[in-house]
């Protein structure tokens, strides 16, 4: 029997989305919406702008759904649930890129932009990764302590990495993380957004002109040459490198500091980590890490372009959808004790890095840059610990990923 969520006149008010945490379990995804994938996986809730969405819980619904041509990420789409005020002003000025289109177009461009994320060429970074991680330790060690892992390492590990990989000189790594910074924030406000995205454009604007004249090994050279060829416009070039920058390093290096803390609260599976150079190893709890802390907290968004069933309940035409990742990754039906963190466990089909056509397109690097760092960090400083206590710690609520603002440690 097919079954539909009232919008309005319900006995008790909809939950607000995103939600709030527990303060006594930070690392946990939101109680309420852990509630609900047990009690009413496919329900109803409100976001900011009073609009009543979706909100999808179950690991199985989710990969349905996000495999389902009749879901769009298309945000012209009426209905499509934004992130917050900002994105649903800007959406009609944004270009058509991999992250608001269907296919074909997004087909298209999204083959524009992948050879430099296939396996085989992610690998051949490993050795300049693993350089790059050895000196960063070196540099913390014989500075102060505490250090904050998160500047010490968790962020320019990723802009080093992105930054080499686009082309871009990282003397400007300070630039395009106050950028990220400004852009991921659901607290800015559309004029500083505005302001910094229009610094970036121009900046990458000349910047790409530059690797069209003269090009280098780099992704914005290829994409330059691609503009040459005209297959891409310049435009979806400079923006598809921004989309990169930020990608590319805030994700990142939110896993590494909250990866780092989670792995602190579990000192058993800290001391595997610390005591196995098996890459089989590593790369299992990169994934079972990546499973656990699901940052992105403001779920993946779509809406339906049909009539669609699932769960017993029926999504019409027009409404919107939000996948909650983390409450997706800790459902105990597809990973019995699922708020028990062990790296042991096979987790290749988390969803933390979304799933179907759209998932993202950096994971390969993604899951390299962690298997380097978290290979890396705990064998080399054995004694490393949390130098502060986890309820003094400041939680950053406020961008898209969800993560600590420092992580003070010592050895």
């Amino acid at each position: 029997m097919t079954a539909t969520c009232p919008v309005s006149g319900a006995a008790q008010p909809l939950p607000e989305y995103p939600m709030a945490r527990a303060a006594e379990c930070p690392l946990a995804p939101f109680p309420a919406a852990e509630q609900l994938r047990a009690e009413q996986p496919i329900s109803r809730v409100r976001i900011w702008n009073g609009t009543t969405p979706w909100l999808i819980t179950r690991h199985a619904d989710q990969r349905a759904l996000l495999t389902d041509p009749r879901m769009s990420d298309d945000d012209l789409n009426p209905g499509f649930p934004y992130v917050n005020q900002h994105r649903a002003a800007v959406a009609p000025l944004s270009p058509r890129m991999i992250t608001n289109t269907d296919a074909p177009e997004h087909t298209r461009l999204r083959r524009s932009v992948n050879a430099p994320f296939v396996v085989k060429r992610i690998e051949a970074m490993r050795e300049p990764i693993q350089q790059m991680v050895d000196r960063l330790i070196d540099e913390m060690l014989v500075g102060p302590k505490p250090a904050d892992l998160l500047t010490a390492i968790a962020l320019p590990v990723p802009s080093l990495v992105i930054a080499q990989l686009l082309g871009v000189p990282y003397e400007k790594h300070e630039f395009f993380q106050r950028f990220a910074g400004t852009v991921l924030d659901s607290s800015a406000s559309p004029e500083e957004i505005r302001e910094v995205s229009g610094k970036m454009s121009a900046y990458l604007k000349n910047l790409l002109d530059e690797k069209i004249a003269d090009p280098a090994d780099d992704v914005m050279s290829e994409m330059g040459g691609k503009v040459k060829a005209g297959e891409m416009t310049h435009t979806e070039a400079v923006h598809m490198s921004t989309a990169m920058l930020i990608a590319g390093h805030e994700t990142t290096a939110t896993m590494i500091s909250l990866g780092t803390l989670a792995l602190f609260q579990h000192p058993d599976q800290l001391a595997i980590l610390r005591e196995t150079d098996d890459p089989k190893v590593v790369g299992g709890a990169v994934d079972e890490l990546l499973r656990y802390l699901s940052i992105v907290q403001t779920g993946v968004r779509r809406v339906a372009k049909e009539d669609i069933e699932v769960g017993g309940v029926l999504i019409r035409a027009g409404e919107g959808l939000i996948f909650d990742l983390h409450a997706a990754n800790w459902d105990p039906e597809t990973y019995p004790e699922a708020d028990r963190l062990d790296i042991g466990r096979p987790a290749r089909n988390h969803q933390a890095f979304g799933y179907g056509p759209h998932q993202c397109l950096g994971q390969n690097l993604a899951r390299l840059e962690l298997q380097v760092v978290y290979g890396t960090l705990y064998r080399r400083i054995p004694t490393l610990r949390l130098a502060a206590d986890i309820s003094d710690l400041e939680f950053d609520h406020t961008g898209t990923t969800y993560g600590v603002k420092s992580l003070p440690v010592a050895w």
